[in-house]
Parts: structure tokens; sequence; C-alpha cells
């Protein structure tokens, strides 16, 4: 007789089963589990277990940290010890949930992120104690993920038949495991894009497929392919929207002027930089009897070609911008459009949303009119032509431009022109180019007067060759040529802005706001521009506005003037769009919008739609879903922002390789625990300086004067130092720039 074999029985204790279960139960808040289902999540499915899960449910229900809802099924009891935030990983494993029922960010040790990543909506459990001084928490649920896709390099293990993929972002603290059959012909050492697929319980990394092989690191398209990758951002437009586009009928037609004011016989002109493909506005200009100035403010007419509803319509509101990189442009509307039909080319009619301001010397509005036209450009204008033509008549007042016209110096240096030759541009564009001039410098004043700030910060730009190596570094700054162009187009976005917000009833529409800045920023920049003489009046928001302007003039060709000018638009808030009017603090207008940009801009599009529904008569549009397609264009615009930012230091790096030998010049920019930061005086590119390089004596970092100090010689770094250094190390994959430190420039 055969005996029965005794079936095993499991008598392990459940390690930490009251976390388990309340971080089971937590996760799925929503979701009721008996002890089975939470067995199958744990993994166990013997009798003991089953038993230790049944008792710890009981005795957590007698706690009131969990509820019964029906029989034998449980929930998590909801607190309000639990938030929501936003996760912003550091490099270094530990993170901070940004929330709006904490007045500091959250820290959350590495151990707690639970497998969140950066830039995800996370609930968070705050504990009552503190890390650093700051409240720490523990990420109990990612609500939403950031982002799925990332950039990195494919690390293939042919004989354990999978790989992984080491993503670039100095964020992301995980690897991502693919298996052999989902790397899509990548070879070893790749960059990749790689799509988050699973994170298993179990498994220490993500699982993921390879979507598309960038090509081999450090060759530039791949670079730059990466770049847009990274950001989720576009390179080409779907086959089927350059279709769409290529479909259009582009034709002026005789019906659709008839429907518009005809201003084709006004004196129309453009000014954009030398460079430009699309010229998407244009300015209009006439003297009248009454001795006004007419002034036109003509738009592309976007909208009338692309409709709600349209392929064309949905790939423009996805992109919601156009994207300047350093060698191209990765434009929101297909070439046909952005190029052709919607630009506003020299000689021909084209399709205009304009606004008309009959105004007299003071600048006082008498009359203005909005709506759709039909224009012709008489003439295009590089800024530097435009430049040269002011600064040749700078004596002349505005009196004297109009009532003296043989005064006028219409010619263009060959240097600044746009076919290379010295010619006479018109006497007639040249007269009207200098009294907008006069009246754009009276509404730039008025605006500073009421407290307006006044950013002119120098932008780095780079000669590239037809390979797109960089050859060279130059500096983009802003004339009168420039301002004038910008005042007119704030004009137009401001009384575009008024006349809608004015209305009453209330009407819903899409204004560019800026909220005042933060007081401990700008008490922080205070103490860093102290360190160079300056000092900022805080006493109301007027003396705050003079003071920043004062600051900002003053620091002008100074040694310090990138890193205060970069340090005091870090002190401001950040604009974006939104139906809710809170003003524009940095211009100093109660109401704002974007109408002037539609071809690189989707909110101005929407502008345009809304403008012309209420002109119309129409009824005010559904606030709700304007403001989520606010929300977006605010989170694309900001994403397009971080690519051209990387696309830049990317290039600096590209120049940098060229120039190890060398001894520069340079301006401490940051200081922190790990390092210096210094920016080159002659070309703008920022490094770092290892305090592990910094070998002549055992350096500290001084929080308090932002500053490096030497334990033995007391040698101090600190913030706007000018120093000597020479190029370590260029890393193109990562985007370092790393430097030796030389020594103080006035040592």
């Amino acid at each position: 007789m055969t005996r029965k074999k005794k079936r095993k029985s499991s008598n392990n204790k459940i390690s930490n089963l009251t976390n388990t279960i309340l971080s089971i139960l937590k996760k799925d808040r929503n979701q009721s589990f008996n002890y089975k289902q939470i067995a199958a999540k744990l993994g166990v499915n013997d009798a003991s277990s089953r038993n230790q899960i049944i008792k710890k449910l009981a005795q957590l229900k007698a706690k009131q940290e969990i509820e019964e809802v029906e029989r034998g099924k449980f929930k998590a009891i909801v607190t309000t010890e639990y938030h929501i935030g936003i996760l912003d990983m550091s490099s270094k494993g530990n993170g901070y949930v940004i929330s709006d029922d904490f007045e500091d960010d959250v820290f959350i040790a590495s151990n707690n992120i639970n497998k969140a990543l950066n830039g995800d909506e996370v609930e968070f459990y705050a504990y009552k104690r503190k890390h650093r001084g700051k409240q720490e928490g523990e990420i109990t649920n990612i609500i939403k993920r950031a982002k799925s896709e990332y950039v990195g390099t494919i690390q293939i293990h042919d004989k354990k038949n999978f790989a992984f993929v080491v993503p670039d972002s100095t964020k992301m603290y995980t690897d991502i495991f693919v298996p052999i059959n989902k790397i899509k012909g990548a070879e070893n050492g790749d960059k990749v894009l790689v799509s988050l697929e699973d994170w298993p319980k179990k498994a220490d990394s993500p699982y993921g497929k390879v979507l598309q092989v960038l090509g081999k690191p450090g060759e530039h398209s791949t670079e730059i392919h990466a770049i847009l990758a990274e950001y989720g951002l576009p390179l080409e437009f779907p086959h089927e929207v350059e279709n769409y586009a290529n479909q259009l009928d582009v034709s002026i037609t005789q019906e659709e002027i008839a429907k518009r004011r005809d201003m084709r016989k006004d004196l129309t002109f453009t000014i954009d930089p030398k460079d430009a493909k699309d010229f998407d506005d244009a300015l209009s200009f006439k003297v009248l009897e009454n001795g006004l100035y007419e002034i036109g403010i003509h738009i592309a007419d976007v909208s009338h070609y692309v409709k709600p509803d349209t392929v064309l319509d949905d790939e423009a509101y996805e992109r919601a911008t156009s994207i300047y990189l350093v060698d191209r442009v990765v434009p929101m509307l297909p070439e046909r459009l952005s190029n052709g039909a919607c630009s506003l080319r020299p000689n021909e009619e084209k399709y205009t949303f304009s606004a008309v301001f009959k105004m007299n010397d003071k600048c006082e509005i008498k009359h203005q009119w909005f709506g759709r036209t039909v224009t012709y450009s008489d003439a295009r204008f590089a800024y530097e032509e435009a430049q040269a033509i002011i600064e040749r008549n700078d004596k002349l007042s505005a009196v004297e431009v109009l009532k003296s016209k043989e005064k006028i110096d219409t010619t263009v240096p060959p240097e600044v022109s746009l076919t290379g030759k010295e010619y006479k541009t018109s006497l007639d564009i040249a007269q009207a180019t200098l009294t907008l001039n006069h009246l754009a410098k009276k509404m730039r004043s008025n605006r500073m007067r009421a407290g307006a700030i006044s950013f002119d910060k120098v932008e780095v730009k780079f000669s590239l060759d037809d390979e797109a190596n960089p050859t060279g570094v130059f500096f983009k700054t802003s004339k009168d040529a420039n301002k004038l162009i910008e005042e007119f187009m704030l004009l137009a976005n401001k009384r575009v802005a008024e006349f809608v917000g004015k209305q009453t009833p209330k009407k819903t529409f899409v204004y560019r706001v800026h909220d005042e800045p933060d007081e401990a920023k700008l008490a922080q920049l205070q103490t860093i521009v102290g360190r160079f003489g300056h000092k900022l009046n805080f006493k109301d928001r007027n003396s705050v506005a003079s003071s920043l302007n004062r600051l900002l003039s003053d620091v002008v060709g100074k040694k310090e003037q990138n890193l205060v000018d970069t340090l005091t638009i870090r002190t401001m808030s950040k604009a974006e769009y939104t139906t809710h009017n809170i003003g524009h603090y940095g211009l100093a207008f109660d109401y704002y919008s974007h109408f002037t940009s539609p071809i690189r801009r989707y909110p101005d599009v929407m502008v345009h739609r809304l403008l012309q529904h209420y002109l119309d008569g129409g009824k005010s549009a559904n606030e709700e879903l304007y403001e989520e397609k606010c929300k977006h264009s605010s989170n694309m615009e900001y994403l397009a922002t971080k690519a051209e930012r990387d696309s830049t230091k990317y290039m600096q790096i590209r120049f940098m390789q060229d120039h190890n030998d060398e001894e520069f010049l340079g301006v401490i920019s940051g200081v922190t625990d790990w390092g210096i930061y210094i920016e080159i005086v002659s070309n703008k590119c920022e490094g770092m300086v290892s305090v592990r390089d910094m070998k002549d004596d055992l350096y500290d970092f001084d929080q308090d004067h932002y500053a490096m100090v030497g334990r033995k010689t007391h040698t101090m770094y600190q913030l706007g130092d000018e120093v000597i250094v020479k190029v370590k190390n260029t890393d193109l994959v990562k985007k370092h720039l790393d430097f030796y430190l030389v020594g103080k420039a006035d040592s």
C-alpha cells in the first residue's frame, strides 16, 4: 500500500506585509481587492500566505487604515495626507515634487521614487519628517507619465539575446531593457529612439522597443535628430499633410477679394532678418489729409488656408510652434504655406489679417480697425538695410522727414544690402521707415514709463559652412530697426487683446500672460548683483521695474552683462498662454495676446479665428476647450525652447573642439558643490571646471557667497570673477564642455 505524500505548506512569514498591502490598495485606490487578488499580486498561493493576508486585512481594518466596502473586499481609506504634483528628478537619482499644496518642493529619496520618472504627474504621501529643511515624501502612485519615448545609446548583448538602451538624459535614472527582436536593426553603439512598453513589478528596468535608429553618436545629423526626438518634436511632415497642403487652392481670386478690405494700393513693405524665408508681417504707411498717420500691421491670413478639423490643422496644433535650431528651422506649417502662400513676399498679392490704426505724432490712436484684407508688398527690407537708412538720417527730425524729402539719404551700403550691391531704396519707403521709427521710439518710451522691462539680451549665433560646421561666432543685438518692428507688433497684439477683452459680456480669448516676479528670486538677484556694485529697489511695482531696467542698462558692455541678463530673466515668471487674463508684467500691458505670427505660432491662428468670430457677432467660444489648447501650446513652446537651447549648446561644443590648445578669458557664471561654471567672454560658450580638477588646494563650496574657497590658501573663486580657462573635454553626445582652470585673470 502506497502512502500519500503530504502536501508541503509554507510557514514562511511574508515580510513587510502591512506596507505591501497598503501599497497595493493605495496604488489602485478606486478599486477594491479581496485576499485572493492580493495574494495573486504577491505571487503566493499557499494556505499559510493566504491566512497571513486575511489576518493582516482584519488588523488594518480594525486600525481604520483600510475599509471593507463589501463582504471580503477592501479599499484604502483616502486621507488628506496624499497630494498631487510633478516629479523633477536630479542627476543623483533623488527627486523633488512640485505641488500646489506646498510652498517649497518636497524631497523624494531614490528608494521612494517607486518607478516614477522625471516630469511624471504623481500622487505622493508627505512624511512628517524633513530632509535638509525640505518636507520629505514618498511617491505612492503614478497618475500620468510625462513621456514614453527616450533617446539613448544601445548596448547589444548578442549571447544573452537582449539589449539595453542607456538614455542620454541625466534625469533618467534607469536603463531600458529591449528584447533582441525589438531593436529594429540597430547596431551596437547606435543612438536610438526607444519607447517604454511595460515595467513589470519585479523588474529593475522598464521594457521597451526601438522606434527609430538615429545614427552614430557624435555625427551632426544624429545629434540634431536626437535633440528633436528627445523632446518628442517632429522632423518631417506626414505625407498626408504635405499632400493636403499641396492640393490647396492658393490663388488670389476676385471673389475672395470682394469679401475683404482692399489695401493693395497702400505703400506696404516687410522688414525681416536677412536670411528669413517666411514673412508673416508687413507694415503699410500713409499720411492722411488731416495730418494723422494711417499705419497698417498686416499679418499672413493663415486661418484662410488652415481650416479646423483637417489634417493640416491637426498637425499645426500638435506642433504648436516652429522650432529654430542652429542649422535649420522645423516649421509649424508645410513649406508651400510657410514660405509660399502665407509668406508676404515682395511684389505679390496676399490675403492678410490686419490691424489698421490712425494715430497722431504723439502716438495717440484716434481710430482702429481689425479685419481681413488683401495687400501687395512693394519691397522687402532686411533689418540691416532699414538700420542703414535710420542711421544715415539720424539727425533729421520727424518734421524734416515728412516735409523735406530731399534731405533723406536713401542709399544702402553694399555690405548690408540683400543683393550685395549698393542701391537707392524708394524715397517713399525711406520716409515711411524714418517716420515709423520716430513713432516706435515714442511708444517704447511710453511703455518704459508705464513699468515695462527692457530685455535686450545678446543672442549667440554661429557662422556655418556648407556641412553645418561652425566657422565662427557672432552676437545678434537689437537695434532701432528691430525695435521699430517690435513696437508695432506689440501695438497690434495689445489692441487686439483689448478689443476682445473689454467686451461685455465676457468673451473667451487666448491671452499671452506674464505674472509678477517672485519676491524670493528678486532678493536672490539683489544678493548676486550686489557683488558687482548694483542695487535694486523693491518698494513697489514701478520701482522694481525701473531698477531692473537701470540694472540691465548699467551692465551693457561689462563682463557681467550676460550673467546679469540671464539671472534677471530667471527671476521673471514664465509667460504662457491662457484664457484667464492677468496682464503682462514684463510689457506693462493689462491686455496682451499673440496675433502677429500665425505662420510659426498656433495660438496666433486661434486668435485670428476667435477675433473674426467676434467681429461677425459670434457668441463666446468654449472656454474649457480653448484653455486646454492654451496649455498644450505653452507646453510645446517650452519643449521647443529646450530643443533650441540644446542645439546651441551642441554647436558651442562643436566650435570649441577646434580650440583645445587656447586659453580663454571667462566669467564665473555659476558655483555648485561639484564645480564652477565659466562663460567665455569672447563667444559666450559655457563649460564647467570640476572641483576634482582644482588640484592646487582642497576647495569647499560656500553657498552664502556663491564661491569655492581653498582650505589652505583661502583662495576664493566667486560668482562674477574673471578667470583663465583651457578646454579639457568636449563631449558632443552628453553635451558637456569641461575646462581646466588656469587661474584668475588678474593673477
